[in-house]
């Protein structure tokens, strides 16, 4: 599997404090089954300690501490979560660097939590017209959406990529939102990739990708696989995405909200 969104370095952002803890996650990672990731702290203004020109020495200081120690860890890849108006205030090179691998290609940019702020969609747009393809990392988290699905369907017909977290499909709390948009987006054939969205190797966010494709199989079937391994690989390469297959877990059809149809999207 290819995991395109974690925060495992050490000391920068909310995720690991220590070195000992980064290494604990990344052999988390990769007992879980994840051969890649991408390393992706927050970029935005309150994380001033993550430097987009730092991230890809950060990942190679990490990945030589984990062969020292003789630590099982996939292939880190870096890039970071960029705020919106972290990516509007950035200038060409600096956005550059925070795309996958350094490549310019694709952008993961981060749903704000709370309600989206007004023009957030004009704002992706404008991010998206300097270059880099967006993956949208968990919309499904954001009250707004939860409660107009239909925006999301508008930025996936428009090119936006949009990336579940793991989280959100594994959550057992009663009535939960996010868990109910997620399962939207999947039936709905909106949702390109599964991403981990881990922070630790103990209880506080760990990476549970395996889970979370084996539970969004019972929803699509083999459309759950495809967006842990070959969507996430295109995004990696910066190629368009191999056309997602089609076989279903369940024969009915779901029932979506106005404004969604099962089918939708080619890629």
């Amino acid at each position: 599997m290819i995991d395109l969104h974690a925060h495992v370095l050490p000391g920068v952002d909310d995720g690991p404090a220590a070195a000992q803890d980064a290494l604990a996650l990344l052999e988390a990672v990769r007992a879980d089954g994840v051969i890649t990731i991408a390393a992706t702290p927050h970029a935005r203004e309150d994380f001033p300690d993550v430097r987009v020109g730092e991230i890809a020495g950060r990942c190679r200081v990490l990945i030589a501490s984990a062969a020292r120690r003789g630590v099982p860890s996939p292939t880190v890849v870096p890039a970071a979560e960029c705020s919106v108006t972290w990516a509007l205030a950035a200038d060409d090179e600096t956005l550059v660097r925070a795309t996958y691998g350094g490549r310019g290609h694709d952008l993961l940019v981060e749903t704000p939590a709370g309600e989206l702020p007004p023009g957030f969609e004009e704002a992706l747009f404008r991010i998206a017209a300097r270059g880099p393809r967006l993956l949208l990392a968990h919309p499904e988290r954001s009250p707004t959406f939860q409660r107009e699905p239909g925006r999301l369907a508008d930025l996936a017909r428009r090119g936006t990529l949009l990336q579940i977290e793991a989280d959100s499909l594994l959550t057992r709390r009663r009535g939960s939102r996010r868990h109910a948009l997620a399962r939207t987006m999947l039936e709905a054939d909106l949702a390109h990739v599964i991403a981990s969205d881990a922070h630790t190797a103990g209880p506080r966010r760990p990476p549970r990708l395996a889970a979370a494709r084996d539970a969004a199989k019972g929803i699509v079937g083999s459309q759950a696989e495809w967006m842990v391994t070959e969507a996430p690989a295109a995004i990696l390469a910066g190629d368009e995405l191999p056309r997602r297959p089609y076989g279903r877990a369940r024969r009915r059809t779901p029932r979506l909200p106005r404004g969604l149809r099962a089918g939708q999207q080619n890629s």
